[in-house]
C-alpha cells in the first residue's frame, strides 16, 4: 500500500528545488540525501524529478546495484547512459563528445562501438571520468540537467570516485547531482563515509537528512492509503510500531489486525509476502537471488517457466506492490529491503541451487543481462552458489573485464577473491591458465593504479616470496621497481636501494633492463644525482632504439630533459622535448605529448619567458582535457601555469588556479607542488599562519627532508621565509646552513631552484650578520664554495646570480626586462639598503619610489613595510605629490582581477554571481572584495561602487 498523498517532505522538497535553482544559475550543485531504509528517499526524489521535468529539466536516473561486496562498476552511470541512448540515440550522444571520445563509453555500452585499444591503462579511468564530465556539460548547454544516483551505499569504488570527481568539477554548468544513500547502513568503516565527508566540504554541496515522520504526518500518510482519516488510537498504534518510518507504516497497514505482528521490518515484509500464493512466493525467492531488478526472460529461464506461467505467478506480487514492472520487460522489488528479506528466507540448498542457475543461464546467453554486466554477475552468482571451481574461473574472467573498463578497484577485489579460492580448487593454475604468482603480480599492479598501496605491498611481497631471482630475474626486477614506486608514493625512504637491486638483477640489455633504468635514472636525477641518472637514461635510450620501441624511447627522452633542466641547460631541454613530442604525436601517444609539453612550460618559465609558458600551459591543459587526461597531465600542467603566474606577479590568478586544481583531487605529489606555489605567495604577502599551515601539511617543518631535490630545496626556502617573517634571522640562517651543508646534495644550476635559493641565502646572510657576524661569514664561505660549481644560463638565472653577488641594480633591470615585479621590487629595496648604508639618501629614495608601487600592487605587505620603514629613515616621499606613502590615490594599486570584480560589484552582483561570471569560487570572490574595500579605504560594497565611479576606475 502506497499513499497517493505526498506527506511530510515539503521542507526537503523545497531544499531540492532551491539547489536546482542554484544549478540553473550556472552554479552547479549537489544534494546528498540520506535517510534510513524505508524512509522515503526514492519517493521524495521521484516527486522532485517529476516537478523539475515539468519545468524543462533533463532528468537522468541511475541506481547502484548490490552484488555482494564487489559491486558493479559504474552501475548508476551505465543506467543513466542507457536512458540517454534510449532518448537520443547513440549517434547523437556521441556527437556531444570530442572526436573518438565516445569509444571510451563503449566499455559500458556496446552502442558506442568497439572500446579503445589504448594500452596506457593507468590513465584510462581518468579519461573515462573526463568523458562523463564533458557529456554532462554538453547536455547542460541545451537545458538544465539533474543526475539522480540512488542507493549510493551500494556504490562500487569506481562509481564513488566518479561521483566525487563530478561533484568537485561540475562548477559552472547548470547540473544538479542528487545522491541518495541509507544513512543507517553507514557503519564506521563503510567506504561511503569518507566520500560524504569530502563532498560535504565542497562548495555548493548540500547534506540533507530525511527525518522520521511525526505523529501527524503518519496520520496523513494513513489517511492517504485508507482514503479516510483513521481513528486516533489506530494512528497512535501504527506510529509507535513504525517509529515514523514510511515503509514500516505501509507494511503495518497491510495487516488487518494488530495480533501477532512482528516488530522488525523483515518480519513485517515476510508476513505480507507470505499472504501471496505459494507459487508466487517461490518465484519471488528466485527473483530475489537475481538482485533488485531482473529481466522477464532471465527470470523465466532460471525458474524454468513459460512466459504465461511466470506472468500468472507474479501477478499477485505485482498487485500487492511487492514487485513492480520496470522498463525493458523487467521486474523490480518495490524496496531493496523487501528483496533482502525474501532472499534471506531461502533454504541453504535452494540458495546455492538458484544462484547456480542464474550463473548458468547468464553464461548461456549473456544478452539476458544489460551489456557489460554478464561477467561480474556470473562471478557473483557462482560465488554465492558456493561453487569454488566456477567462482574461481568467473572471478578471473570478471577481473579481466574490470581492468578493460578501468575499474581497477573492482579488478583488485576480484583478484583477491581468486587468491582466496586458490587453495580450494585443485589445479587452479590449469583451470584459469595462469599461475598464483601472476595473480599476485596483477593484484599488485591494480593496487598501485587504484591507490591501495598497503595492499599492493602485501601482494608484491607475496609474489617475491614465490619467485627465484636466479631463475626469473626479470619478474623479480619488475616487482622491485613496483615496490620502490610504492615507497616513493608513500613518502618513505628505501626506494633507491630497491631500484639499484632491480638494476643488478638485469645486467644485460633487454626491455626489462630499459624499464628499470628508466625508473632508476629518473629517480637519481630527482635527487640531484644527475650525472649518474643521465648516464643510465642514455643507456636505456640505446636499448630502446635497438629494440625499436619508440614509445619507450620518447619516455626516456622526456626523462633526459630532467637532467638538462636541473643542470640549467634549458635550451637543450626544449630541443630534447621537441623530439619526444614529435614521436608522441606520430604514435598518437597523448600521455607522452603531455609530459613533454609540461616540461617545456617549466623550461620557458625558467628562461624568463613566463607569458609564453602560461599560454603553452593553457594549450596543454586543453589538449589534456581533449585526450581525457586532465586529472593526470592537465593538473601537472596547471601547476606549472600557477608557477608562471606567480613569477609574473599575477598572484590572484595563480591562487585561483591552485584552488580550482586542488579541488579536483590531484595526486598527492601534484597537490604538494601546488601548495608550495601558494606558500610562496603567502610568504610574499605576509600570510604567516597560512604559510605555516602549508609547510605543516607538506611535511617541511619536522621529520626527514623529502628525497627529490626540487622538493627539499623548495621546502627549505619556504621554511627560511617563515623564520624571516617571524623576525628570526639566526633561525633562518640555521635552516640555510642545511642547504649549504657539505653533506647535502650538489646544487642545481636551474634558475628557479639553485640560483633562487642562493639569492635567498644572500638575503639571509645579510640579515643575520647584524646579529652574529661570525656565523654569517661562515655561511657565506659555504655559499661561495657551492656557487663556484654552478653555471648561470638565461636571464632568470643571471638575475638571481646578480642578487647573490649584491649587484642589485643590475638584477632589478633584468627583472624588469623579463616582467617579474616581485623580485624587481625586492632587488630595488636591497639596492636602496646598500645605497643608504653608503650615505646616498637620494639614491636610496629613488629606488624605494620605484619599488613602492610594485609592492603595493602585489599586496606584498612585508616588503611594503620594509620599504616604508626605510623610506621614513631616509626621508623619502614614496607617492608622487603626497607627504608620504599613505597619501597614495585609493584604487591605484588594484590588480586587473580586482578591477574585474569591482566592475561587477558596481553592477550589484552577489559574490556567487560574480564567481559564476568569472569562473572562480565564491570564496575567492570574497577575498577579492575584502582586498578592494581595503585598497579603496571603504567599508561597504556600495561605498566601493561609489568610489569606483568617482575615481573613474572602471573606464
Amino acid at each position: 500500500m502506497v499513499s497517493p498523498v505526498f506527506v511530510g517532505r515539503e521542507t526537503e522538497l523545497r531544499t531540492l528545488s532551491e539547489a536546482f535553482e542554484q544549478a540553473r544559475k550556472q552554479a552547479a550543485s549537489a544534494v546528498l540525501l540520506g535517510g534510513e531504509a524505508g524512509g522515503g528517499k526514492t519517493r521524495l526524489v521521484t516527486r522532485f524529478a517529476e516537478e523539475a521535468g515539468h519545468t524543462g529539466a533533463h532528468v537522468l536516473i541511475g541506481g547502484c546495484v548490490e552484488l555482494s561486496t564487489e559491486g558493479l562498476a559504474y552501475a548508476p552511470f551505465t543506467a543513466a547512459l542507457r536512458q540517454l541512448v534510449r532518448e537520443m540515440g547513440a549517434a547523437e550522444v556521441a556527437a556531444l563528445l570530442p572526436d573518438g571520445a565516445a569509444r571510451d563509453l563503449a566499455r559500458l555500452l556496446p552502442e558506442f562501438g568497439e572500446p579503445t585499444g589504448d594500452r596506457e591503462t593507468e590513465t584510462g579511468r581518468a579519461r573515462l571520468f573526463e568523458q562523463f564530465l564533458t557529456l554532462l556539460e554538453r547536455l547542460a548547454e541545451r537545458r538544465s540537467v539533474i543526475l539522480v544516483i540512488e542507493d549510493a551505499h551500494w556504490a562500487d569504488r569506481s562509481s564513488r570516485d566518479l561521483i566525487a570527481f563530478l561533484s568537485r568539477n561540475l562548477r559552472t554548468a547548470p547540473v544538479l547531482i542528487v545522491m541518495t544513500y541509507r544513512s543507517d547502513e553507514l557503519h564506521r568503516q563503510h567506504p561511503l563515509r569518507p566520500v560524504l565527508a569530502e563532498l560535504g566540504r565542497v562548495e555548493g554541496v548540500v547534506r540533507l537528512d530525511l527525518p522520521r515522520l511525526s505523529l501527524g504526518e503518519v496520520a496523513a500518510q494513513m489517511a492517504g492509503i485508507r482514503g479516510s482519516m483513521p481513528e486516533f488510537a489506530h494512528v497512535q498504534a501504527v506510529y509507535q510500531r513504525s517509529e515514523g518510518i514510511p515503509l514500516f507504516v505501509e507494511a503495518l497497514l497491510e495487516q488487518d489486525d494488530d495480533s501477532g505482528l512482528p516488530e522488525s521490518l523483515h518480519d513485517l515484509i515476510i508476513n505480507s509476502v507470505e499472504r501471496l500464493p505459494e507459487d508466487t512466493q517461490r518465484v519471488l525467492r528466485v527473483a530475489a537471488a537475481g538482485g533488485n531488478r531482473v529481466s522477464h526472460q532471465l527470470l523465466a529461464a532460471v525458474a524454468d517457466m513459460s512466459d504465461v506461467e511466470l506472468e500468472d505467478a507474479l501477478r499477485p506480487a505485482i498487485a500487492a506492490n511487492v514487485l513492480q514492472v520496470a522498463d525493458g520487460r523487467a521486474y523490480a522489488f518495490r524496496h531493496a529491503l523487501i528483496r533482502e528479506a525474501v532472499h534471506e528466507e531461502m533454504l541453504p540448498g535452494e540458495h546455492n541451487r538458484v544462484h547456480a542457475r542464474f550463473a548458468e543461464e547468464i553464461d548461456r546467453d549473456r544478452r539476458l543481462v544489460p551489456p557489460g554486466r554478464a561477467a561480474i554477475e556470473i562471478a557473483h552468482h557462482w560465488y554465492s552458489a558456493r561453487d569454488n571451481l566456477w567462482a574461481l574461473i568467473s572471478a578471473w574472467e570478471a577481473a579481466s573485464k574490470a581492468a578493460m573498463a578501468f575499474a581497477y578497484t573492482e579488478q583488485l577485489q576480484l583478484l583477491e577473491r581468486v587468491l582466496s579460492l586458490w587453495d580450494r580448487v585443485p589445479d587452479a593454475a590449469g583451470r584459469i591458465g595462469v599461475d598464483h604468482t601472476t595473480i599476485l603480480e596483477l593484484a599488485s599492479e591494480a593496487a598501485v593504479i587504484s591507490g591501495e598501496t598497503e595492499r599492493g605491498v602485501k601482494f608484491v611481497k607475496g609474489a617475491l616470496a614465490e619467485l627465484d631471482e636466479t631463475a626469473e630475474p626479470e619478474r623479480v626486477a619488475t616487482l622491485m621497481v613496483r615496490w620502490a614506486q610504492m615507497k616513493i608514493d608513500k613518502g618513505r625512504r628505501g626506494g633507491l636501494e630497491d631500484l639499484r637491486y632491480a638494476e643488478r638483477l638485469v645486467p644485460h640489455p633487454s626491455a626489462t633492463r630499459a624499464q628499470v633504468l628508466m625508473r632508476l635514472g629518473s629517480f637519481l636525477m630527482f635527487v640531484n644525482q644527475t650525472v649518474e641518472g643521465s648516464a643510465l637514461t642514455l643507456e636505456a635510450l640505446g636499448i630502446s632504439r635497438e629494440l625499436g620501441d619508440e614509445c619507450l624511447e620518447a619516455d626516456l627522452l622526456v626523462n633526459l630533459t630532467l637532467g638538462h633542466s636541473l643542470a640549467g641547460e634549458l635550451e637543450k631541454a626544449l630541443a630534447t622535448n621537441a623530439r619526444a613530442i614529435e614521436i608522441g604525436k606520430r604514435l598518437h601517444a597523448g600521455r607522452i605529448v603531455m609530459r613533454a609539453m609540461g616540461n617545456n612550460v617549466d623550461a620557458l618559465n625558467n628562461l624568463g619567458r613566463s607569458e609564453e609558458a602560461v599560454l603553452l600551459a593553457l594549450e596543454g591543459e586543453a589538449l589534456a582535457k581533449k585526450y581525457g587526461r586532465y586529472r593526470v597531465s592537465g593538473t601537472f600542467m596547471a601547476n606549472n601555469r600557477a608557477e608562471a603566474l606567480e613569477c609574473l606577479g599575477r598572484w590572484d590568478e595563480a591562487v585561483e588556479v591552485i584552488e580550482s586544481v586542488a579541488a579536483m583531487d590531484p595526486i598527492p605529489r601534484t597537490r604538494a607542488h601546488l601548495l608550495r606555489v601558494r606558500a610562496d605567495i603567502a610568504a610574499a604577502r605576509g600570510e604567516v599562519e597560512l604559510l605555516e599551515r602549508i609547510l605543516g601539511e607538506i611535511g617541511a617543518l619536522h621529520g626527514e627532508r623529502a628525497e627529490p631535490a626540487q622538493e627539499w630545496m623548495a621546502d627549505i626556502r619556504l621554511a627560511v621565509e617563515l623564520r624571516l617573517l617571524r623576525g628570526d634571522p639566526l633561525g633562518a640562517l640555521t635552516i640555510t646552513d642545511e642547504l649549504l651543508s657539505a653533506s647535502g646534495n650538489a646544487h642545481s644550476s636551474k634558475a628557479m631552484l639553485g640560483w633562487r635559493a642562493m639569492a635567498q641565502a644572500r638575503l639571509v646572510v645579510d640579515a643575520a650578520a647584524a646579529v652574529d657576524a661570525d656565523r654569517a661569514r661562515e655561511s657565506w664561505a659555504r655559499a661561495e664554495a657551492f656557487t663556484a660549481t654552478m653555471t648561470a644560463s638565461g636571464p632568470v638565472a643571471e638575475a638571481f646570480r646578480l642578487m647573490y653577488r649584491g649587484e642589485f641594480d643590475a638584477a632589478a633591470a633584468t627583472w624588469e626586462r623579463v616582467g617579474r615585479p616581485y623580485p624587481r621590487a625586492r632587488s630595488l629595496t636591497q639596492a636602496a639598503v646598500a645605497a643608504a648604508k653608503a650615505g646616498d639618501r637620494d639614491g636610496a629614495a629613488a629606488r624605494l619610489r620605484a619599488a613602492y608601487p610594485l609592492a603595493r600592487a602585489l599586496g606584498a605587505r612585508p616588503l611594503l613595510v620594509e620599504i616604508e620603514s626605510l623610506g621614513r629613515r631616509v626621508g623619502a616621499v614614496l607617492a608622487e605629490g603626497a607627504a608620504g606613502p599613505q597619501a597614495a590615490v585609493p584604487g591605484a594599486d588594484l590588480t586587473p582581477r580586482e578591477l574585474e570584480v569591482l566592475r561587477l560589484v558596481a553592477l550589484g552582483r552577489s559574490n556567487r554571481e560574480i564567481a559564476s561570471e568569472l569562473f572562480i569560487s565564491a570564496k575567492t570572490v570574497s577575498v577579492h572584495v575584502s582586498n578592494i574595500l581595503g585598497k579603496l579605504c571603504v567599508s561597504t560594497r556600495g561605498e566601493a561602487a561609489a568610489t569606483a565611479h568617482r575615481l573613474s576606475l572602471l573606464g
